[in-house]
């Protein structure tokens, strides 16, 4: 099995700031929109180098999606940042109406997303936006791991015509994938071989994925982990082809077990192949205060969580 190192921990926003300050060097029709949260997302260098590219709306989302929706009439490609909370569920109206329905070309980057954003508490932390997102028609819906790959996801979005969802988060968290990637909306990354089972997963929790494939390899069990950035469209094909050497699935994942990839996951195997499934993921319920750790550990979102996971649906192949 391939073993995955990291030399060093970035928080996934800082990924997004990077990449938006090379689209603002590269890509002229990009603008950049923020309710009042450049420093939380990252946003400094977009505006130093481009400071007639960028509207600070102040607090007022939904103010910033219609004028988001706005700006695409005239060629322009508006990257909004705010929260995940207040990037979904307090402007769901305005994104459906406006973005998703009209079909407008605006890209919904949103920090801060799950449990991990921490001490902030429940009310701050959405564990729903990814189902608030994938049900809306023609909306693209991107989970990313690590700094890299949400820098690469960042650039690439610019280039896909249609509504995003980008989401991504608070805490540093390990740099494992390759610097200067290749992203492709919808291909899911397979990360390691395995046999025995086949491990999905998306966001913080890829990186918990591939330290539980190293303990099952000591314990006799062949992992195969598969890194699903884009939730929708999902790389049905990627899936199906693992499973049905592997026989058995765990999802994982920083969300409602209701709503997210592993109900995506399900539906799939229910229309193609039905072997059995296990959840990694919080287990219908609002989060609380506490550090990252803390709360990864608490809500069974960590590797110790998924390796248990792993020795359940073996048990039932």
């Amino acid at each position: 099995m391939k073993k995955y190192t990291f030399t060093e921990k970035k928080d996934t926003r800082s990924g997004f700031g990077a990449g938006l300050a090379e689209l603002g060097r590269t890509n002229p029709n990009v603008v950049a929109l923020c309710a009042d949260l450049i420093g939380s997302l990252k946003m400094e260098k977009f505006i130093e180098e481009n400071p007639e590219r960028f509207f600070q709306i102040g607090i007022a989302e939904a103010n910033m999606i219609g004028i988001a929706a706005g700006l695409t009439i005239g060629g322009k490609i508006p990257f909004t940042g705010t929260f995940a909370n207040f990037s979904t569920g307090r402007v769901y109206d305005q994104i459906r109406q406006s973005v998703a329905y009209s079909d407008k070309n605006v890209k919904i980057c949103a920090s801060h997303a799950g449990l991990t954003l921490g001490e902030d508490g429940a009310t701050h932390q959405i564990l729903e936006d990814i189902g608030l997102m994938k049900m809306l028609p023609g909306m693209t819906v991107i989970n990313t791991c690590d700094y890299n790959q949400t820098k690469a996801a960042t650039i690439a979005i610019a280039d896909h015509h249609g509504p995003v969802y980008l989401r991504f988060g608070r805490p540093v968290v390990p740099v494992f994938m390759p610097d200067n990637q290749k992203f492709e909306i919808g291909k899911a990354i397979k990360l390691t071989e395995g046999t025995d089972v086949t491990i999905v997963a998306t966001g913080h929790l890829v990186w918990e994925a591939l330290q539980a494939s190293e303990q099952l390899e000591a314990m006799g069990i062949s992992a195969e982990v598969i890194n699903i950035h884009t939730i929708k469209p999902l790389d049905e094909e990627a899936i199906l082809k693992s499973v049905s050497k592997t026989g058995c699935i765990v999802t994982a994942e920083e969300h409602n077990i209701i709503g997210g990839l592993g109900e995506s996951v399900s539906r799939v195997l229910v229309q193609n192949n039905l072997v059995p499934q296990e959840f990694v993921a919080v287990n219908d319920s609002f989060g609380e205060s506490g550090t990252p750790a803390q709360l990864m550990e608490k809500y069974k979102l960590n590797d110790k969580a998924i390796v248990e996971a792993v020795q359940k649906v073996i048990k039932r192949k």
